[in-house]
């Protein structure tokens, strides 16, 4: 019987244990087999990625508990759940079981956010208001209370785990949490947001995630989105978002590429929308659209 050889065996190297837990994570099938090496040495390390490719150069020996680590994540157990963190734009999430981990293309769903809340804050808003629906474990909503402090930042989320994650990333930024349903929430606050955003569950029911660390980690309640087309909660984010913001308030929701020209188009049907436009992520996909609420429509 062969045995895998350990990346962080007594007398290996910092570099050499580095090389060969890579080596061990492609051959598992992670998709970023270096990266996730390195950002696991950090972890127990602490010294940041460039000092650590530093320290690579030289004879440091690997840390204690590495090799378990990458075994873990040769399992595909999702990196921020082996060290506890998700970075996303400039915070740093406590993430765990039970909270969807937040993707690198939501951040530019997040910036369109800021842009249109620095847009009214240059027409002369003081407090813009703003809605996270659906805030899993909060990066959309402390993101834009962190890079916009004049706005009012609230956030929706209907899990309990995801509740407790979001609560513990958002106390520290100041943001309005409940814990609720998006199809219902803030009712007592109807018609008085200045924008609305929403990264909701999309995922048609039949369509199960090719990842191992989705498929098998993220919460079902985080990624289907109710219905064969998975489009259930994106229809409900959207009439929420329309009975919530002022009439010309601001709505921009996250969908998949393929999702995008069916979201147009069921926001143009309604006849509560203008300016309904989709926006590309960093890998030109279709990943987000945005509307704004037209004033003949509003409740």
């Amino acid at each position: 019987m062969t045995t895998e050889h350990d990346p962080a065996q007594s007398g290996l190297s910092l570099g050499d244990a580095v090389r060969e837990a890579t080596g061990l994570l492609a051959a598992a099938g992670v998709p970023s087999p270096r990266v996730d090496a390195e950002l696991l040495a950090d972890h127990l390390l602490g010294v940041g990625l460039g000092r650590l490719r530093a320290m690579m150069l030289g004879d440091t020996p690997a840390p204690a508990g590495y090799a378990e680590l990458v075994a873990e994540r040769a399992r595909r157990i999702p990196l921020q759940h082996i060290t506890g963190v998700a970075h996303f734009r400039y915070l740093q999430l406590a993430v765990g079981p039970g909270v969807f981990i937040p993707r690198p293309e939501t951040e530019s769903v997040v910036q369109l956010v800021i842009d249109r809340l620095h847009a009214l804050i240059r027409a002369g808003a003081r407090h813009p208001k703003v809605v996270d629906l659906g805030t899993g474990s909060g990066a959309i909503a402390g993101s834009v209370a962190h890079e916009v402090p004049e706005a009012e930042v609230h956030a929706v989320e209907y899990s309990e785990f995801a509740h407790a994650w979001a609560a513990k990333n958002l106390r520290p930024l100041n943001v309005r949490l409940i814990r609720g349903d998006l199809r219902d929430a803030l009712k007592e606050l109807n018609g008085t947001f200045d924008v609305v955003v929403s990264n909701p569950p999309y995922i048609p029911a039949e369509a199960i995630p090719n990842e191992p660390e989705v498929a098998l980690h993220d919460p079902p309640e985080a990624l289907y989105g109710g219905g064969a087309d998975g489009m259930e909660l994106p229809t409900a984010a959207a009439a929420s978002a329309a009975r919530l913001l002022v009439p010309g308030g601001y709505f921009v929701m996250e969908h998949a590429e393929v999702q995008a020209a069916w979201i147009a188009a069921m926001l143009s049907r309604t006849g509560r929308w203008t300016e309904v436009t989709t926006h590309v992520d960093l890998n030109g996909k279709e990943r987000a659209t945005s509307a704004v609420l037209a004033t003949a429509g509003a409740e």
